[in-house]
C-alpha cells in the first residue's frame, strides 16, 4: 500500500467505520425490533433468536475466510463485494414473507458482512502503521460501536413504532451505496505480499462446529438436554473440535494458525472478546424482550431506556483506544471486567428491575464496561504480529466477536426459555432472567482475570517469540513448506 497523507488516512478510516456502522447499527436496531417481529411472524423466543445466530453465525464461519482471501485477492475489492453482498441481503431481509426466508436473507447479510469488518480492519491496519497513531484509529473504529450502540435503539425504536420491523433493513442500503461509492474513489488497493491458500477442510470443519453447537444450545430447551437430537449435534460438534485442531497443525497454511495462540496476549484477547460479546448479546436480548413484553414499553420507549449504556460505550470506546495507545491494553482490560462483573451482580443479586435508578447504574457500568473492551482486544491481536497477517488475526478477533455473540445470544437465550414461554408474568420472567445474570457476571470475571493474565512481561515475551516464528519463516524462505513437500 503507498503512503498516504494524512488528510488520506483519514478518509479510508472514516469508508471503513461506514462499514462497521451499518453492520453494527444493524445489531443494535434488531433487537430493538424482535418483539415486533416476534409478534407478527408468531415466533417463539428459539424463533428470536435464530434470527440474530443466523447472521452471527453464518458471519463468525466466513469471517477467517475472507480475511485471507481479501489478503489473497485484493483488501479494496473483496470490501466493495462485501458491500453489495451486505446491501442486498438487507433489501431481501425487508421483503422476507415469513420467518424462514428472514433467516435465509440473514444469512445472505452475514456472506456480505463477513468481507466487511475484517477486510476493513487489514486496511486500517495497513493504512495506519504507526503503533500510537493505530491504536487511536482503532479508538475511533470502536469509537463507531457505541455511535451504533446510541443511535441504533432510537433509530430503531422510531422506525419499528412508524413504519414497522421491515423498515429497519432499509437504512443499510443508503450507507452501503455510498460507502461503495467512495470506497472506489479513494481507498487503495493492496494485498498480502504472500497470499495464503484455500482451505475449504478447515473452513467446512469451521461451519459444523459453530451451526451443530449454537443449534444444539438453542433447541435444547424444546428438545431436552438429553434428547438423542441434541446429543447428537453436541457430538458432532466435539468431533468437528477434534478434528479441526488435528488437521490445522498439520496443514502448511490452515484456516486457523494454532501457531497465533502460541501468544498469551493473542490467545487471551481471543477469549476476552468470546465473553465480552457473549455478555453482550445476552445482555441486549434479555432487557430487549423484559421492556417491552413485560414491561410493556414501546419499541422506542425501550430504545430510549438503552441509552445509558450506549452512551457510556460512546464514551468509553475512544478513551480506550487513547489508553492502549498510551499505557498498553492492560488498564482498559481490567476496568472493562470490573464494570461488567459489576453490572451483572447488580442485576443478579438486587431487585434492580424494579428500580429505575439502579436499573440505569447497571445500564451505565455494562455501556463502561463494552466501551472499554473493544479497542485492547483488536489492538492485541494485530500488533504483535507480522503485517503479512493482519488480515487473518483481525478476522481471528472479528470471529471470536461474533462466536461471542452468538453464544451469548444461543445460551443466554436457552436459559431463558427453559422458564419463561411467550407471555410469561413478570414474576416468572425475572426469575428465569435471573441466572443470565449470573453467566454475564462470569464473563466479566473473565475478562478481569484474563486481561490480568495476558498483559504482564511473561504475556509480552510470549508474543515476542510468537512473531518471530513469522519472521524466521519468511526470512529462511518458508522452511516448513520445504518439510512438508
Amino acid at each position: 500500500m503507498p503512503d498516504l497523507s494524512r488528510r488520506r488516512r483519514l478518509l479510508v478510516l472514516a469508508i471503513c467505520c461506514m462499514s462497521l456502522l451499518i453492520v453494527s447499527l444493524d445489531n443494535t436496531v434488531l433487537n430493538v425490533a424482535l418483539p415486533s417481529m416476534q409478534h407478527e411472524l408468531g415466533a417463539s423466543i428459539s424463533g428470536m433468536q435464530w434470527t440474530i445466530d443466523a447472521y452471527t453465525l453464518v458471519l463468525a464461519s466466513l469471517l477467517m475466510l475472507a480475511g485471507s482471501t481479501a489478503d489473497r485477492l485484493g483488501r479494496r475489492r473483496v470490501f466493495m463485494a462485501g458491500l453489495v453482498v451486505f446491501s442486498l441481503g438487507s433489501l431481501l431481509c425487508s421483503l422476507a414473507p415469513g420467518l424462514g426466508w428472514l433467516v435465509v436473507f440473514r444469512m445472505v447479510q452475514a456472506i456480505g458482512g463477513s468481507m466487511l469488518n475484517p477486510v476493513a480492519m487489514s486496511i486500517i491496519t495497513n493504512t495506519f502503521t504507526d503503533p500510537r497513531e493505530r491504536a487511536r484509529a482503532i479508538g475511533v473504529w470502536g469509537g463507531v460501536v457505541g455511535i451504533s450502540m446510541a443511535a441504533g435503539p432510537v433509530v430503531g425504536g422510531l422506525l419499528v413504532q412508524s413504519v414497522g420491523w421491515r423498515s429497519i433493513f432499509w437504512i443499510n442500503v443508503p450507507i452501503g451505496a455510498l460507502a461503495l461509492f467512495l470506497t472506489s474513489r479513494y481507498v487503495p488497493e493492496s494485498r498480502a505480499p504472500r497470499p495464503r491458500r484455500v482451505d475449504p477442510v478447515g473452513q467446512l470443519l469451521v461451519v459444523t462446529l459453530l451451526g451443530s453447537l449454537t443449534y444444539a444450545i438453542i433447541e435444547a430447551p424444546d428438545a431436552g438436554w438429553t434428547s438423542v437430537e441434541i446429543l447428537a449435534f453436541v457430538m458432532v460438534a466435539l468431533i468437528s473440535l477434534l478434528t479441526l485442531i488435528g488437521y490445522e497443525r498439520r496443514r502448511w497454511e490452515p484456516l486457523i494458525d494454532l501457531r497465533f495462540f502460541h501468544s498469551a496476549p493473542f490467545a487471551g484477547a481471543t477469549v476476552i472478546a468470546v465473553c465480552a460479546f457473549a455478555a453482550l448479546g445476552g445482555f441486549l436480548f434479555v432487557n430487549t424482550l423484559y421492556l417491552q413484553n413485560i414491561r410493556g414499553l414501546s419499541a422506542l420507549d425501550a430504545g430510549l431506556y438503552m441509552l445509558p449504556m450506549a452512551g457510556m460505550t460512546l464514551v468509553f470506546a475512544p478513551l480506550s483506544g487513547r489508553l492502549v495507545g498510551s499505557r498498553g491494553p492492560r488498564l482498559p482490560l481490567l476496568l472493562a471486567g470490573c464494570a461488567t462483573a459489576a453490572s451483572g451482580v447488580l442485576f443478579a443479586a438486587f431487585n434492580t428491575e424494579s428500580a429505575p435508578a439502579l436499573l440505569f447504574t447497571g445500564y451505565v457500568l455494562f455501556g463502561i464496561g463494552f466501551g472499554l473492551v473493544n479497542a485492547p482486544i483488536t489492538n492485541t491481536a494485530v500488533s504483535g504480529m507480522p503485517r503479512t497477517q493482519a488480515g487473518v488475526a483481525a478476522a481471528v478477533a472479528s470471529t471470536s466477536r461474533q462466536v461471542g455473540q452468538s453464544l451469548g445470544v444461543a445460551v443466554i437465550g436457552a436459559v431463558l426459555a427453559g422458564g419463561a414461554h411467550v407471555g410469561a408474568t413478570r414474576p416468572e420472567f425475572l426469575a428465569a432472567a435471573h441466572p443470565a445474570w449470573w453467566i454475564i457476571t462470569g464473563c466479566g470475571g473473565a475478562i478481569l482475570l484474563l486481561g490480568a493474565l495476558t498483559t504482564g512481561r511473561w504475556a509480552a515475551a510470549t508474543a515476542q517469540r510468537t512473531a518471530a516464528l513469522f519472521e524466521d519463516e519468511t526470512a529462511h524462505g518458508h522452511s516448513r513448506a520445504s518439510a512438508g513437500s
